[in-house]
C-alpha cells in the first residue's frame, strides 16, 4: 500500500466537461462562448462522433480527455507541522464561479500548477493517475501552458518528486489503484460509503455537462467539494492500514476534516452541511457492524 507521508498532501479532484472549442475545430459546429444551444451542439458532435453503432442515440460516451475542458478543481491541502500535527485546507479553482475571468480553463490550470510547483505536495486521488493528472497535463499542452514546477522529473524516481508515474512515485498516489491493485479497482462511491463516509451526494459525473449548460458552475464546484473531502477521508483511512497514521493520528486526522467542514459552513458554504449528515448517517451504519 502507501509507503511515504509527505509533509504537505493534496488529496484533489477535477471537473471537466466535454470542451466546446474541441466541437469546433474537429467538427465544424458554430463557435461557443459559454453555456447555450452552440455549445450543447458541440457536445452533442462530440458525443456522436464517439458513439459506436450499437450505443443508443442519446448515449453519452466517455471522451478522451484531451477533448474536454476542466470547469472545476478542489482539493484538501494538508500541511505537516511540528510534532507530527498537521493543518488542513480547502482549495477551489475557480475562486469565485460567478467571475467568467477566473473560471477559465487557463486560470484553473495556472493556479493548480503554480501551486503545485512552488509546494510539491503529494497529490491523491481516485482514478487520478488515469483520468486526473492526464486531463491537466493534456490541456495545459492544448493552452500552450508553461508545467512550472508541476512538469519537472527527476533522472530517477527516488531523486525527487515525480508527478508522472504512479507505479513508481510516491508523489503520485492512485486510490483506486492502491486499493485495486491495478486489478479489482472499486469506484469512489463505493470505496467511501462501505467504509462510513459520504460518496455521490445529489450530483454524479454524468450530471457535470448539463449543469454547465445551464448555468451552474457554482453547483459543480460545490459538488466538486464534496469529492475533496470524500478523496481525503479515504486517503486518511488506507494511510491507517498501511502504518503511515496510528490510530490516535487517524483519529485526529477526522477531527480535522470536522473542524474544517464547520468552519467552511460557519463562512458560507452551508451545501458541505450535507456532506456532514451523510457523514453521521453512514457512521451510524458501519459503525454497527
Amino acid at each position: 500500500m502507501l509507503k511515504t507521508l509527505a509533509d504537505n498532501v493534496f488529496s484533489f479532484d477535477v471537473e471537466w466537461i466535454p470542451d466546446p472549442k474541441s466541437g469546433e475545430i474537429l467538427h465544424g459546429v458554430d463557435a461557443s462562448t459559454g453555456p447555450g444551444d452552440n455549445a450543447r451542439a458541440a457536445f452533442e458532435a462530440l458525443w456522436a462522433g464517439a458513439r459506436k453503432d450499437s450505443d443508443p442515440a442519446d448515449f453519452q460516451p466517455y471522451l478522451k480527455t484531451i477533448l474536454c475542458r476542466i470547469v472545476s478543481l478542489a482539493g484538501i491541502l494538508r500541511e505537516g507541522l511540528p510534532g507530527g500535527r498537521a493543518s488542513l485546507k480547502l482549495v477551489s479553482l475557480p475562486v469565485d464561479p460567478s467571475d467568467p475571468v477566473k473560471s477559465t480553463e487557463k486560470v484553473i490550470l495556472t493556479s493548480f500548477m503554480n501551486a503545485v510547483g512552488r509546494r510539491k505536495p503529494q497529490l491523491v486521488g481516485y482514478n487520478s493517475a488515469q483520468a486526473d493528472v492526464p486531463i491537466i497535463v493534456q490541456r495545459a499542452i492544448v493552452h500552450g501552458l508553461p508545467g512550472a514546477g508541476f512538469s519537472e522529473r527527476p533522472a530517477k524516481p527516488w531523486e525527487g518528486v515525480d508527478y508522472f508515474d504512479a507505479r513508481n512515485s510516491e508523489y503520485n498516489v492512485d486510490l483506486a489503484d492502491a486499493m485495486g491493485q491495478y486489478r479489482d479497482r472499486p469506484s469512489l462511491h463505493q470505496a467511501a460509503t462501505l467504509s462510513g463516509i459520504p460518496g455521490k451526494i445529489d450530483v454524479s459525473g454524468d450530471s457535470v455537462a448539463e449543469m454547465w449548460l445551464t448555468g451552474k458552475l457554482d453547483e459543480i464546484v460545490a459538488y466538486n467539494e464534496f469529492d475533496a473531502f470524500t478523496t481525503h477521508l479515504l486517503w486518511a483511512r488506507v494511510a491507517h492500514f498501511s502504518g503511515l497514521l496510528n490510530t490516535d493520528q487517524y483519529q485526529a486526522e477526522q477531527e480535522l476534516v470536522r473542524s474544517l467542514l464547520q468552519s467552511e459552513i460557519e463562512n458560507g458554504k452551508i451545501h458541505l452541511q450535507k456532506f456532514v449528515t451523510e457523514w453521521e448517517r453512514l457512521q451510524a451504519i458501519t459503525e454497527q457492524n
